[in-house]
């Protein structure tokens, strides 16, 4: 398993879940766990995703949500698991 952590931030609109999870679905990527919570209209997700199975570039992926995010006028991050962790470690 090649887990990465996908976090989603910015203003709530229709359809955000909606439309990073059909991205993930579309390439493969299965969401292992997901959180999301709105405070006072602004939206946040943080999703645990396996990208064991992709069949582009990693790169690539995290660029495309990227671009997913832009359309829906949120920001959509991509980091592995360990570099995540080496990141927020106490």
């Amino acid at each position: 398993m090649e887990k990465t952590i996908i976090t989603v931030v910015g203003k709530d609109t229709t359809g955000i879940i909606a439309h990073v999870c059909t991205y993930l679905a579309d390439n493969e990527i299965n969401i292992l766990d997901i959180s999301q919570t709105i405070v006072q209209g602004y939206f946040n997700m943080m999703m645990i995703a396996d990208f064991a199975h992709i069949q582009k570039p990693f790169t690539q992926i995290a660029s495309e949500l990227n671009e997913v995010g832009e359309r829906l006028g949120v920001q959509v991050k991509c980091q592995r698991e360990e570099i995540f962790e080496k990141m927020h470690r106490i």
